[in-house]
């Protein structure tokens, strides 16, 4: 516990202290981009004074230094105009812009909304005024902050995921070294439970009750194998799952509630898809439990498999509760459900199983609340 707290205290350090990082570089870049703006206002104070100094000018004034601070900037672009808002001049402007009086008063305009304007006077009451742009380095400047936090964003986002990916991996080794060890320890009473079959036929037990012994501890067994399969690579066979499906079914059947109405319809030819028998089973088995969960043991569950081309569709209908539109993708993630029993697991297992295991396809088709839900499983035909 102590560790656990150590070590949530230590990452809420690291979280605070990048906190802290990331606003000091976004603070220094403020002050970066506010130092050089004032130094783009300076220069264009002097061009300014330069300017004035060229409307002034006559034969005995040196025009060396005005010319040479006028021609040497060349990344601000520059708008002049006189009193009436009238574009006399430009400067770093692009050919096309400048050509068109349209684009050029669009500009203006634009221009206008970045920085003041400097007044040029060149005679006593008489007026140029001067508008400046940001130059393209000042423009990047602006940007870096916002790419910056989008940086760190992303690194937050893949920090996130890897460790999230990272519990997940830990979660799937804990969950499947406990199905394992399940199975192991379940192999041990069905042992017994197979002499014990095998005495009662000695002993002339009732042969009706000694077959559904069997059964049941033949699906023991089915789970036990099912169980020693999670966290391993299962053993792809292609065959019906027409068959599959309807053993499945039928097994089902007959221990559920007499309440509920059972249907199945299948093509009447096989339909050969590459799966695991055993895990297929747990898949049907899955959809048929959550569908008689959600009648409350009373309805009409419906099983239909339906030949489309190079694929085969399983649709598994109730007459339920329903799923809430937002929820269609909730209910396959891990320890999600609705009832007040159960760990949520049984959609998140055979969602692995399907698209996982047998690179299968598994949605919600529809749903209506208080009417029903249809779930369906998609195989590719091999």
């Amino acid at each position: 516990m102590q560790f656990s707290e150590r070590k949530n205290f230590t990452r809420w350090i690291l979280i605070a202290a990048s906190f802290v990082i990331v606003t000091l570089i976004l603070w220094n870049t403020y002050m970066f981009f506010q130092i050089f703006k004032n130094e783009e206002r300076i220069k264009m104070e002097h061009w300014a004074e330069a300017q004035k100094t060229l409307l002034n000018a006559n034969e005995f004034t040196d025009l060396e230094l005005p010319l040479n601070v006028i021609s040497h900037n060349t990344t601000i672009p520059i708008i002049q105009t006189d009193e009436k808002d009238s574009i006399i001049n430009m400067a770093n402007i692009d050919e096309k812009v400048a050509k068109s009086a349209v684009e050029s008063k669009a500009l203006l305009r634009k221009i206008k909304n970045e920085n003041d304007r400097i007044a040029v006077e060149y005679v006593p009451g008489k007026f140029q005024y001067l508008y400046y742009g940001n130059s393209s380095l000042l423009n990047k400047l602006k940007y870096y902050p916002v790419a910056l936090v989008l940086i760190i964003v992303l690194f937050g986002a893949l920090v996130y995921n890897f460790y999230k990916s990272t519990k997940m991996a830990t979660q799937n080794k804990l969950w499947a070294g406990m199905a394992k060890e399940t199975a192991h320890q379940i192999g041990t009473p069905l042992s017994s439970l197979l002499g014990w079959i095998e005495i009662m036929k000695a002993d002339n037990v009732d042969e009706t009750t000694v077959t559904e012994v069997e059964k049941d501890v033949s699906r023991l067994q089915t789970i036990a194998d099912r169980f020693s399969k999670i966290g391993s690579e299962p053993v792809l066979e292609r065959q019906d799952i027409v068959a599959a499906t309807r053993e499945s079914y039928d097994y089902l059947k007959s221990r559920a509630s007499s309440q509920i109405k059972f249907s199945l319809t299948a093509p009447d030819h096989k339909q050969m898809v590459s799966f695991n028998a055993a895990l297929h089973s747990w898949t049907i088995e899955n959809l048929v439990k959550n569908a008689i969960d959600a009648m409350k043991g009373k309805g009409t569950l419906a099983v239909e498999i339906i030949d489309a081309g190079a694929f085969v569709k399983i649709r598994v209908s109730d007459t339920g509760k329903g799923i809430p539109k937002n929820q269609f993708k909730s209910v396959f993630e891990p320890g999600f459900t609705t009832k007040k029993r159960g760990w949520g697991l049984g959609l998140s297992l055979t969602k692995r199983i399907v698209e996982e295991y047998h690179k299968g396809k598994i949605k919600v088709r529809s749903s209506e609340l208080n009417k029903g839900t249809t779930m369906q499983v998609t195989f590719k035909k091999s």
